[in-house]
């Protein structure tokens, strides 16, 4: 027979809360339903494992968890009421109690989600991360199973973002003598779910998250994820270089264009290439589903860096020019313009001979006819 667990019907913090049942368990700790009298409602109250709290890397993710969380007042993010340290050592967060199943289990029951479904479940989903973003937050653990569907009011489907147990968060959450479980090189997250840039151990922004969040649409449409992989290195190894199907082939059916035009587009390989925001994600996805045709104007994509030019080799020097000489350069070929400049002299030479000639004509003329005078004269004189 399956022992009692410990906490079930136990009050903690003195009396504030009563445990009642488990809800769930994982691998650090368990979700416990739990009666808080004093505000007459149901809370849930996630105990880390008494075994684990000589670990001093999972209690610093779990207060890290916890830190993250209470900063955060989103409506699609779970709400941290408390957190703290039991009397046994045994670490508990306060959080509100929600009812229905994750996301991972509603597709499994229900099948593929058709698009008027999914796409207002993500775009509530990237409110909450863009919050988070805002304060400096990343998830960088985002699943089906980390989004809760619950019924809010007469809201049905209403999504709640949550554990945020592997958060990378601001030095502002940290507190002195916290572990950082995120160091650059090594890889944290679900392979099935990571960005490129995690699976190899980079430096993570939010667009990380918001390559998760595509992946994560894509299951809920397909019921599959957007490569061919079977184990966690092949997942990684895809998600790194290869190309994901297009989502009409992998479900064999058709879609809007511009959907998978979105969800190309946030799971670019690079960063950069992606939406700037979780915001500009959901306005994108909510373009698709009023039955745009077309991204809308203000999440343009960046320009495509310029296409890298083959080296060429430097132009040789250039040499000194040498002075004007008569003779013909020896690069000239012969017959080219280069005797044209000697046209105008000659030209200009021709028209001072002109003048020169007119005047000796006149003196030989005038010349000729004094002679002629004077001959005529001396007959006179004669006679």
């Amino acid at each position: 027979m399956r022992p009692q667990d410990p906490f079930i019907g136990r009050d903690i913090l003195d009396g504030q809360f009563q445990i009642i049942q488990k809800v769930g368990s994982g691998g650090m700790g368990a979700v416990y339903k739990a009666l808080q009298p004093s505000m007459n409602r149901m809370v849930g109250i996630k105990i880390l494992h008494p075994k684990l709290a000589n670990r001093k890397d999972l209690v610093s993710r779990f207060r890290r968890e916890a830190r993250a969380m209470s900063h955060l007042t989103h409506p699609n993010t779970v709400k941290v009421f408390l957190y703290g340290e039991l009397d046994d050592g045994s670490l508990y967060i306060v959080m509100e109690f929600l009812e229905g199943k994750n996301l991972n289990q509603t597709v499994r029951a229900d099948g593929p989600f058709p698009v008027a479904r999914a796409l207002p479940i993500l775009i509530q989903a990237c409110g909450a991360l863009d919050e988070a973003h805002t304060q400096g937050i990343i998830h960088r653990d985002l699943k089906p199973e980390n989004i809760f569907l619950c019924q809010q009011g007469a809201m049905k489907d209403y999504p709640k973002v949550l554990d945020f147990g592997l958060a990378k968060v601001t030095e502002r959450e940290m507190r002195p003598g916290s572990i950082i479980l995120t160091q650059e090189g090594m890889v944290f997250g679900t392979p099935e779910f990571m960005s490129p840039e995690q699976a190899q151990g980079k430096t993570l922004t939010p667009a990380s998250d918001t390559y998760s969040l595509a992946v994560i649409l894509y299951e809920v449409l397909t019921g599959k994820l957007p490569f061919e992989a079977k184990t966690a290195m092949e997942h990684i190894q895809a998600h790194v270089s290869a190309p994901p199907i297009p989502i009409d082939v992998r479900a064999g059916k058709a879609f809007p264009p511009l959907l998978w035009k979105t969800i190309e587009r946030a799971l670019a390989k690079e960063p950069e290439a992606r939406f700037k925001s979780a915001a500009d994600f959901a306005l994108a996805m909510q373009a698709v589903l009023i039955g745009a045709t077309e991204m809308p104007a203000t999440l343009a994509p960046p320009p495509a860096p310029p296409p890298e030019l083959a080296p060429t080799e430097p132009p040789p020097p250039l040499k000194p020019k040498r002075a004007p000489t008569p003779a013909v350069a020896p690069s000239t070929p012969r017959g080219s313009q280069e005797t044209k400049p000697d046209r105008p002299k000659r030209a200009m030479a021709k028209s001072n001979a002109a003048p020169i000639g007119l005047l000796v004509g006149v003196a030989a003329a005038c010349l000729i006819l004094g002679v002629l005078i004077t001959v005529v004269a001396m007959k006179v004189f004669v006679h």
